[in-house]
């Protein structure tokens, strides 16, 4: 288990959730192939969780990912966080992202991520929700304190919730006041490299699996700038959602050299209703 490295891809578009977003250039599908021409040279399959509004503007897109291999999974339909919505809204948004997914040719659905990983012990019942709709695992869960959401009760280890569903954690490790998913996003880019690498090695030798997500934006420098949504009108937080884009392939590389490999979430969920690591 302690040489997987579940790599992920948020495929969201966050020109969708700015009033007037529509007017930069569209970078999503350059962005996506990317990382499957990365992946490729790999010789890797991950898993790609898609907002429902990124299915239903690039369906041919999301053809192309499942056609290659790629786990699909839900990412919601427009990209809210669980606590702006009541059950019954959030049903119906899981609803039409499976439903969006389906109109672009992806058979179906076992994984789920919540916006910003804002599935936390006062949202735990979208657990429910997910095992109604016949979900097998969530990884919507960031175990520790965060200025946007969090849940650090919940431990660093992958489990089965109440209601049947595993949750995967982030992986997460502690520098000085703050505890970080040091293998995803904006923290798998500031952070410098060799406190990821003591990070990486850290929760290898903990026994656990390595979680770790990116975004399109994440590797796309010619991206014209703009205030980021979700961020409240921060210009650090927005500054930092531009730095160091150029170097997220390099410490993918630096991890995978280490000996770790990819594994889509679906195969290590089966992997732990079986009792043993993927093979």
């Amino acid at each position: 288990m302690n040489d997987v490295f579940l790599f992920s891809v948020d495929l969201e578009d966050v020109r969708f959730a700015m009033p007037d977003g529509r007017r930069y250039e569209g970078r999503v599908p350059e962005m996506a192939r990317r990382y499957m021409s990365w992946l490729k040279k790999k010789g890797s399959l991950c898993t790609f969780f898609v907002v429902g509004d990124v299915a239903e503007a690039y369906p041919e897109l999301i053809r192309e990912i499942a056609d290659a291999g790629h786990e699909i999974g839900c990412h919601t339909s427009r990209h809210i966080p669980i606590e702006r919505q009541a059950r019954e809204e959030f049903k119906k948004d899981l609803e039409a992202n499976i439903d969006a997914l389906r109109r672009a040719g992806v058979p179906a659905v076992a994984g789920f991520r919540a916006p910003m990983f804002t599935l936390t012990a006062s949202t735990a019942w979208a657990y429910g929700v997910l095992s109604e709709l016949g979900f097998a695992y969530s990884s919507s869960v960031l175990p520790a304190k965060n200025p946007f959401a969090c849940w650090p009760e919940f431990g660093p280890d992958p489990r089965r919730v109440a209601e049947g569903i595993w949750e995967l954690p982030m992986s997460v490790a502690k520098f000085g006041p703050l505890t970080v998913p040091f293998a995803g996003g904006v923290y798998l880019r500031t952070l410098p490299k060799f406190l990821v690498m003591r990070a990486v090695a850290r929760n290898r030798r903990a026994g656990r699996p390595l979680l770790g997500y990116v975004h399109p934006y994440d590797i796309d420098t010619p991206q014209e700038r703009f205030m980021h949504p979700d961020i409240n009108d921060s210009r650090f937080y927005n500054f930092l959602m531009y730095y160091n884009k150029r170097n997220v392939f390099r410490r993918l590389d630096a991890i995978i050299n280490k000996g770790f490999r990819v594994v889509r979430y679906s195969e290590f969920v089966k992997s732990l209703d079986a009792g043993a690591a993927p093979a």
